[in-house]
C-alpha cells in the first residue's frame, strides 16, 4: 500500500477531531487507486489501523463513561460528537475490510 493512503487515514482522523468534517471515504478511494486485495490486507493488518481501533476503544469507554483519564482526554469533544467520530472512525475500517472481501478472487454471485 502507498504511504500516501495511510497519510491520508491520519489526515482524515485529524480533521474529523478538530473541524468536524467526515470527507473520506476509504471505500471510494481503493477503488479508485485500483488497490489489491493483497493491498487492502496489508492495510488491515498495519499499525495505522490497529490505532484506528484503539481510538475507537477509548472512544468507546469514554461514551460509556469511562475513567478519569478518558474523560480528561475527550471531555472537549462531548458524547455526541464522541459518537459520531466513533461511527466514522469505525466506518473506514469496514470499508477497506468490505473492499478486501470484495476482491475475493472467482466468480461474482448474480444479482437476481
Amino acid at each position: 500500500m502507498n504511504p500516501e493512503f495511510y497519510d491520508l487515514v491520519e489526515r482524515a482522523i485529524d480533521v474529523a477531531f478538530e473541524e468536524d468534517k467526515y470527507l473520506f471515504r476509504c471505500y471510494n478511494y481503493l477503488q479508485s487507486a485500483k488497490t489489491t486485495r493483497k493491498q487492502a490486507r496489508e492495510f488491515i493488518d498495519s499499525a495505522t489501523a490497529n490505532s484506528v481501533k484503539a481510538l475507537i476503544n477509548d472512544l468507546e469507554e469514554y461514551i460509556k463513561g469511562g475513567n478519569k483519564q478518558l474523560k480528561e482526554a475527550y471531555g472537549h469533544l462531548g458524547k455526541p460528537k464522541a459518537r459520531k467520530i466513533r461511527s466514522y472512525l469505525q466506518g473506514v475500517l469496514d470499508d477497506a475490510s468490505r473492499y478486501e472481501h470484495d476482491r475475493r478472487p472467482g466468480r461474482k454471485k448474480r444479482t437476481k
